[in-house]
Order: C-alpha cells, then sequence, then structure tokens
C-alpha cells in the first residue's frame, strides 16, 4: 500500500485527539498514545471489517494489550466511524462513558477488555487457536468461511509481565500464524527507563519460542510497518512479532522520557505538542480527509462482510448440518438437556469423576465444546476420551494442553470465549487457580461464559500438604462480583450445575470440585433437579416438617450434613438440610424464595465447609455457628485430617446443641 500525505496528517489526527482526551479528562496516559499511533493506523488499514456490524463473525481481530493507551484506540476507533462520536471522546474517563480508562467490550470496535499489562497478549492468543479451531473443523473446499487474523499491539510492560512469557511460548508451540503482534518498542516504563529494569534480547527471546521476529527501525515510517505486517500476513506457520522502534511521547515536550507515560500536558505542552506535529486545527477538531483515509478499507471490509454472507448462504445449501451447527454455536443457539440422558446413575462416585462423564455427553452433542488443563486433566479428568490434542497439526481436536502454565491458559479461554462460536474451559488444581485470579476477574467484568474448573477442592488431599489444600480461595472466588462458583456435592448436582453453567452465556463459571467418592443423592433427586439452578434449596426437611434449625452444607460436606441431620433428630432435635451449591444463584432468586430456604425465623443455623467461614456470616447469622477452616491444612491422611479438622457427624452435632444452649 502506498502512504500519502494524508495517511500521516491521519496519524497526527490520533496522536492529536489521543492527547486533547487525556487533557480534556485531566486523567490518562500520554506517552504510549503518541509512540505508537502509527501501527494502530496502519494495522486498521490492513484488516478486515465491518463498522455496521462490528460482531461480525469473520472480521479480524484486533487487541490493544497496553490498555492504557485506551484513547489512542478511542480516537482511531472514532476516525474509522465505529458508534464512538467526538461527544464520546470529549466524556473520556468519566462515568458511564463509553470511552473508560481502559477498553471494555461495551465499546463499539473493541474486542477484548484490557487492563493488567500482558493479558490482552494471552487473549490475542487464545482468540487465534479460536480460528485455528473453528476453521479446522468448519472450513471445506472453497469455502473458508472462517478466516481471519489477530492483530496486537504489546509494550514494554507487557512483554516484561510473567503472562507473556507463557502466552508466547504456547502461540510458538501451536505455530499460530494468524496472530500479528506488533511491539511498541519505545525503551521506557512508568517509573524509569527500560535500562533501568530489563535487559532481554526480545529478538532472541521470540525467535527462541518459534515466532517470525521482524524490525522497524523508524516508528514513524508507515510503509516499512506496513511491509512488516504484509510478510506477517504471508507466514505459514509461525506467529509474528514486528518489534518497531518508536520514541515514547512522540511530538512532546517529554519526548523520550519515562515521565510522558502516564503524563497529562498541560495547555502549553499540548500546544507545543500539536506544533511539532505540525497539526493545526483546534481541540478535537479533525480535518475531513482524516475520515476520508479509511473510506476504502471500510467499503473492502463491508464487500467481504457482503460475499462472506453469499458463502454462508451456499455452504449451508451444501453442508446443511455442519452449516447449521456453526450458525447455532455462533448465536448461542445450543441448549442441552442432560437429565434426558441420565436414567441411570451411580451410587457414588466423586465429582471430579462426574464431571468428566458429562464432558463425553457434551460433546456428544451440537455445542462446539473444547478444553484442557494445565498439565492436571490425567488428575482432575478434564479431558475429552479419544481425542489426541489440539496441535499444529490436528487444530481440529478438543483436548487443549497447557502445559504447566497457568497465566497463559486463563488468559487463552477468555480470547477463546471472545472469538465466539465454541465454549471452552480450562483447569488446574484449585489451589493454583490463583494463578488465573486476574484472568477469572477480567472474565467477570467482561461478563462472558468462559469456564473453569478447579479440582481437588479441600484439605482433603491429605499427604501433598498446605501448599495444595485451598482454604481461602472458595470465598475469594465468591467475592467476585459476576462470577458464577458451583461447588456441588455429588453426580447430579455436578449434572444440573453443569447444565445451568453450560446453557447460559451471561458469567463466567467456576467449578469446584473434588475427587473422593460421594454417596449419590438419589433419595432426594427431585429436590436437586429442581433446586440446583436456585443456588440453595431445601435438600431434606426436617423428619416432621417443623425445623427448629438448619444445616447448611457444600461439596462433600452435604452428605455429612445428611447424617447429622440424623443423629439430631434422634436427640429430639429436627433440623432441615439445605444444600448451597451457589451462593451467587441462590442470592439471585426473590426475597420470597430465599425466606421459604431459609426462614428468618429459624435461628438456629450452621454451615459446613472444608473451607474460610468468614463468607457464611450472611447465611447462619448471630446465632448461628460454621464448621470450617480459617487455618492452613496439613500434611498427612487426608480422612485423619478432615476428621481433626472436625468435620465429623459429632462434632456437627455438638456444634448445633451448643448453639441451641446459648
Amino acid at each position: 500500500m502506498k502512504y500519502t500525505a494524508k495517511d500521516d496528517l491521519a496519524v497526527k489526527t490520533i496522536r492529536a485527539l489521543s492527547v486533547d482526551e487525556i487533557h480534556n479528562a485531566n486523567s490518562g496516559h500520554t506517552g504510549m498514545a503518541l509512540s505508537a499511533a502509527p501501527l494502530i493506523y496502519t494495522i486498521y488499514q490492513n484488516m478486515k471489517f465491518d463498522v455496521n456490524d462490528p460482531h461480525w463473525f469473520n472480521r479480524d481481530r484486533f487487541v490493544l494489550s497496553g490498555g492504557h493507551a485506551s484513547a489512542m484506540l478511542y480516537a482511531t476507533l472514532h476516525l474509522i466511524g465505529f458508534d464512538i462520536s467526538i461527544d464520546d471522546l470529549k466524556h473520556f474517563r468519566t462515568l458511564g462513558s463509553k470511552t473508560p480508562g481502559h477498553p471494555e467490550i461495551t465499546t463499539s470496535g473493541v474486542d477484548a477488555a484490557t487492563g493488567p499489562l500482558g493479558q490482552g497478549l494471552g487473549m490475542a492468543v487464545g482468540m487465534a487457536m479460536a480460528e485455528k479451531h473453528l476453521s479446522s473443523i468448519y472450513n471445506k473446499d472453497s469455502y473458508n468461511i472462517i478466516d481471519n487474523k489477530v492483530y496486537a499491539i504489546v509494550g514494554d510492560g507487557d512483554l516484561m509481565e510473567g503472562v507473556s512469557h507463557e502466552s508466547a511460548s504456547l502461540a510458538g508451540h501451536l505455530h499460530l500464524n494468524n496472530l500479528i503482534v506488533l511491539y511498541d518498542s519505545n525503551r521506557n516504563t512508568m517509573d524509569a527507563p527500560m535500562e533501568n529494569e530489563c535487559d532481554d534480547n526480545v529478538a532472541q527471546r521470540f525467535e527462541a519460542y518459534g515466532w517470525n521476529y521482524l524490525k522497524v527501525n523508524d516508528g514513524n515510517s508507515l510503509a516499512e510497518i506496513d511491509n512488516a505486517i504484509k510478510i506477517a500476513q504471508d507466514e505459514k506457520a509461525r506467529p509474528t512479532i514486528i518489534e518497531v522502534n518508536t520514541v515514547i511521547g512522540y511530538g512532546s515536550p517529554l519526548a523520550d522520557n519515562h515521565l510522558a507515560h502516564g503524563a497529562v500536558l498541560d495547555d502549553a505542552q499540548l500546544q507545543e505538542t500539536k506544533k511539532k506535529l505540525g497539526y493545526d486545527y483546534q481541540m478535537f477538531e479533525v480535518p475531513e480527509s482524516s475520515y476520508q483515509v479509511f473510506d476504502d478499507v471500510k467499503e473492502d471490509g463491508q464487500k467481504e462482510h457482503s460475499k462472506w454472507s453469499d458463502m454462508l448462504k451456499d455452504y449451508l445449501e451444501k453442508y446443511p448440518e455442519l452449516g447449521g451447527k456453526l450458525v447455532k454455536n455462533i448465536n448461542n443457539n445450543v441448549k442441552l438437556n442432560f437429565e434426558e440422558k441420565e436414567s441411570d446413575v451411580p451410587e457414588s462416585e466423586s465429582t471430579r469423576d462426574a464431571m468428566h462423564h458429562f464432558l463425553q455427553v457434551t460433546n456428544e452433542s451440537d455445542l462446539n465444546l473444547w478444553g484442557g488443563s494445565a498439565d492436571l486433566g490425567s488428575s482432575d479428568k478434564t479431558f475429552f476420551d479419544d481425542d489426541q490434542g489440539f496441535q499444529a497439526n490436528s487444530y481440529d481436536n478438543n483436548n487443549l494442553y497447557f502445559g504447566i502454565r497457568e497465566f497463559a491458559e486463563g488468559t487463552a479461554i477468555n480470547g477463546i470465549t471472545l472469538y465466539g462460536g465454541s465454549k471452552v474451559f480450562g483447569n488446574t488444581f484449585f489451589i493454583f487457580s490463583d494463578y488465573m485470579r486476574n484472568s477469572i476477574r477480567l472474565a467477570a467484568l467482561m461478563k462472558i461464559p468462559s469456564i473453569f474448573i478447579f479440582g481437588h477442592d479441600s484439605i482433603s488431599l491429605g499427604p501433598d500438604g498446605p501448599t495444595h489444600q485451598p482454604i481461602e480461595q472458595l470465598e475469594g472466588l465468591r467475592a467476585m462480583p459476576d462470577l458464577l462458583v458451583y461447588r456441588p456435592a455429588d453426580y447430579l448436582e455436578t449434572l444440573y450445575a453443569w447444565q445451568d453453567a453450560i446453557n447460559q452465556n451471561e458469567k463466567p463459571v467456576a467449578f469446584i470440585l473434588g475427587r473422593q467418592n460421594l454417596p449419590t443423592l438419589v433419595d432426594h433427586r427431585d429436590e436437586v433437579a429442581s433446586g440446583v439452578a436456585k443456588g440453595g434449596y431445601i435438600l431434606s426437611e426436617a423428619f416432621n416438617s417443623k425445623p427448629e434449625g438448619i444445616l447448611l452444607a457444600t461439596g462433600s460436606e452435604v452428605s455429612l450434613a445428611l447424617e447429622a441431620q440424623k443423629e439430631l433428630a434422634k436427640a429430639g432435635e429436627n433440623v432441615r438440610v439445605v444444600s448451597m451449591p451457589s451462593f451467587e444463584r441462590f442470592l439471585e432468586q426473590d426475597k420470597d424464595y430465599q425466606e421459604k430456604v431459609l426462614p428468618k425465623s429459624i435461628k438456629y443455623r450452621v454451615s459446613i465447609e472444608m473451607a474460610s467461614t468468614y463468607d457464611w456470616g450472611q447465611f447462619v447469622g448471630l446465632d448461628g455457628a460454621s464448621v470450617g477452616i480459617n487455618h492452613f491444612g496439613e500434611s498427612g491422611d487426608g480422612d485423619e485430617l478432615i476428621k481433626k479438622s472436625g468435620f465429623t457427624v459429632d462434632n456437627i452435632v455438638k456444634t448445633y446443641l451448643d448453639i441451641r444452649k446459648k
């Protein structure tokens, strides 16, 4: 592509609008917005997209991993014609605006919410994985129904974060040649010049990962950047990183100084910057030609969309079953009913084994489900039988081998989910969910249905010791807004929890599963079937139907509560057992339902859960008590540790009788 003075003016416009946004808001990050403007401009000149349908499935994706440069992204999207007005730019970083401080997917044209550095790169890797997977399943001769690129801009901070190392390693291993990353190499961070913090040889690092490394020496040369992108687009076997030498705060009085990173230019500095840029326009004033330079690429994108729609019609006629499955998955219209297939249930089974079974059943449906583990799938049973795994020569397979890369796994799961057209899960031991917490939080913030399956849920691990025994993790996940957490009690609760999770698209889900066999609640099947999706329900009513107290439990402790209920009845104490597989679902129910399950008139309540107790106060109240564990575990026999920690029928009975005496 030949770049002209109009293109140069458009880049200046992106820079000018960016500093206008930041100055007007008196908040933001000037440095990268000025350095990386030529990168984002050239990327969008090479992308296919449709401003009239920002979610067109076969569009190219773009991720600004350094989300602090959001002013630059919003300026670019405005010039292109996405639903971001000049007025929206004027409301940068204000409450309720379309232009928040870091990109969020509610803003037109934004493909991923990026805040914590490195997460965006990992999500871009996940998007590239999704394109490879779905294109391998659905593309046929003459029907490249899925064939798009994934672009990202990263900065020095992104590449220093540990998640970038894991994500880059994974992408290189998988030969994701559809991934093109531009590295804004301005050699400064917020606190200091890079030389004070990092001496990495980026070229050698990425080449060692198996990437194609390219270098652009002049970060203002649109032609050089464009040429590198064209080379990357033609790459057949490797992801590409293009290191572009840029100047942080380019054109400003703070140029090439780390102080530019989070600077807000004052009036004099703003005018000096525009003068050095050669931009002779007022604040938020845009020359018409800076809109016009995107006309051709917008028109090309709309033509590509139209051609794709016609191809899809032909595809649906020639491959009606496969095409129908694709369309249903793109539109999230696959709904599953596992109860129809579950007439026989085991007498006892661990929840991890139950989940393994339901993964296989789901795999037989029209839902595009895939996923994998951070090298613990064989233990947590999170794999598909007879599947050799998603690899560079077998992208159509469903088992994902993330290796020991929990950080990369979490980000990739979010990227795959954002890409659309499939459901995906990631797995590790529950204790290692801490490695993935940023990704889980971003999934919740974006309200996307990423699925996180965690095994080895409690101190029952025993011999592995306190480093592997989760205590505070369950409470920590429950504290996260817009995350749906399930800790099922048996095979049946796992069934209905999985059905609820897989059929919804509004929230990410975390499953907390165990490895010990648990008795199936066959005598309470009707209660389980109607209650699990409500989060908390009456599993077993008091034997005289007039409960004076309530035992509440989750997971493996539910069967313990049922045994304690029997013993209390022998002592003349009539209590109800409430199973609480999901606090979040229960708190979504109306007040009448909550009152029915946990009547305010019943003050004597005991919660039972092998985890920290602090989140149970909302349900047991000041008159109740909690049987839990608020200290780290120990290494030793799991059953002995469970008893030592108070998870016995005798201790539950004693705890209940003690609060009755108060």
